[in-house]
């Protein structure tokens, strides 16, 4: 009996040596996980850059944390680990950098503010002018960086559209979303009937949506930094990353999902 036992506790052990390990993340041990936080808005274009990374350093696992540029850079203020920084502004990327918790940002893109309305566009906004007559209206919270940049659209709409439209426009608004992608969502569903989003998101959405232009004379630009976080457990690969999405391929493949060229703009 005490031999059979001994050979079952043997074949256990035999078991469990060639059993493949493998972490709670789905990370084997002989991987290197890079993780990249990234403003929410990158999510298609860096999903597809994260595939070319992987590839070129084989046993490198490029994970992503999507979500607005103000939630990230909380995060890694908390101390979560984080190899790189992408915010879809300057405003959180400066205050990471003034608490040291980033390298020297770079200009990673550009990025253009549009209204977006249901496919079937029941609330009939063909025009920044039509939002106030809106019923529901969808607008990134404050904080969050096309939240800023609607606020600072409509604050660039008085002299064309009366000192009283961004009041009237925001005594439509029904929800103030964290990021990008829920003001996106929020359209595409039908909960409302125009929200403000990056151009490149409305592109992500297809025919789910329509797109309506902003004038050029009260829009703004987005400008997308991207940083070495200062404790990052992989620097080298972070900055190899950086010179990814900041070279001709990364800039091709933000280019296709309708970004601006870093190279057309300079960072302020």
């Amino acid at each position: 009996m005490r031999a059979r036992g001994l050979v079952l506790f043997s074949l256990a052990g035999l078991l469990l040596v060639g059993w493949p390990a493998q972490g709670g993340d789905g990370v084997r041990p002989e991987e290197t996980a890079l993780t990249v936080f990234a403003a929410a808005s990158l999510r298609d274009a860096f999903g597809a850059l994260g595939t070319a990374f992987e590839r070129a350093h084989p046993g490198v696992q490029v994970r992503f944390n999507f979500g607005g540029s103000q939630e990230l850079r909380t995060q890694i203020e908390q101390g979560a680990p984080a190899d790189v920084f992408a915010s879809a502004d300057n405003r959180h990327m400066d205050a990471a950098r003034a608490e040291g918790l980033v390298e020297a940002p770079t200009l990673l893109a550009t990025n253009t503010p549009v209204m977006v309305v249901p496919s079937d566009n029941p609330g009939k906004v063909r025009g920044l002018a039509d939002l106030p007559r809106a019923k529901r209206v969808v607008i990134g919270a404050p904080e969050v960086p096309i939240g800023a940049y609607t606020l600072q659209i409509l604050e660039r709409a008085r002299a064309r559209l009366g000192a009283d439209f961004p009041e009237r426009v925001l005594a439509r608004v029904v929800s103030r979303e964290l990021n990008v992608r829920q003001v996106l969502t929020k359209v595409v569903l039908g909960e409302a009937d125009a929200g403000l989003v990056y151009r490149t998101d409305a592109r992500s959405a297809g025919d789910r949506v329509g797109v309506v232009e902003i004038p050029s004379e009260v829009n703004v630009v987005a400008q997308y930094p991207i940083a070495v976080v200062t404790r990052a457990p992989h620097p080298e690969l972070a900055r190899q990353w950086i010179a990814l999405v900041t070279g001709a391929e990364g800039q091709a493949v933000l280019a296709r999902a309708g970004f601006g060229s870093r190279a057309t703009a300079s960072r302020k």
